[in-house]
């Protein structure tokens, strides 16, 4: 039951993991929207200036090739931003990927040296259990054994002192007739 409740927590956790990895990753597609929107809006508005502006163009280029630049520069360093993100978002998930592998294969690992010592407990009492019913058959055959030659000896004793009465009966019967 424990093992279920572990796997189960395990399995939260991934769907966690993956429920914040989805939001993350719309969260990323949002601001990339915006940001292309944002983009697209200042464009448009950089091509109206222009056009209206194009009389006075040569005046005033130097001016719009520095805000080119500088607009293009912050949109590097926006997208080298996302880029790091990404993969400092990958890197932890990695992690924690690895972690909950680690974990999973220690618990199978116990779990595996678990059942072994548990086997071998098995054995181990199957061994003992086998001795013991051989010392019980030794002991009943040597207490057979013993019974046999207790019962052979009294046999011998009560046979001779049958013979004794016997005598005596016939000593007794003979010395009635004398």
């Amino acid at each position: 039951e424990a093992d279920n409740e572990q796997e189960h927590q395990s399995y939260e956790l991934k769907r966690n993991g993956e429920k914040d990895a989805e939001r993350y990753m719309k969260k990323l597609v949002d601001e990339r929207r915006q940001s292309l929107e944002q983009r697209n809006a200042t464009a448009r508005a950089q091509r109206n200036f222009l056009d209206e502006e194009e009389a006075r163009a040569l005046q005033h280029e130097q001016e719009s090739i520095a805000l080119k630049l500088a607009g293009e520069r912050d949109a590097d360093e926006y997208r080298k931003k996302l880029a790091e993100e990404r993969r400092q978002s990958f890197a932890q998930r990695n992690l924690y990927a690895r972690g909950q592998r680690d974990k999973q294969y220690e618990e199978e690992r116990q779990a595996w040296k678990a059942e072994h010592e548990s086997y071998e407990l098995k054995w181990a009492g199957d061994k003992d259990a086998e001795a013991y019913k051989q010392q019980l058959e030794k002991e009943r055959r040597e207490s057979l054994a013993f019974r046999n030659k207790e019962s052979f000896q009294h046999a011998k004793v009560m046979d001779e002192l049958r013979a004794i009465e016997r005598e005596r009966e016939a000593e007794s019967f003979m010395l009635k007739w004398d």
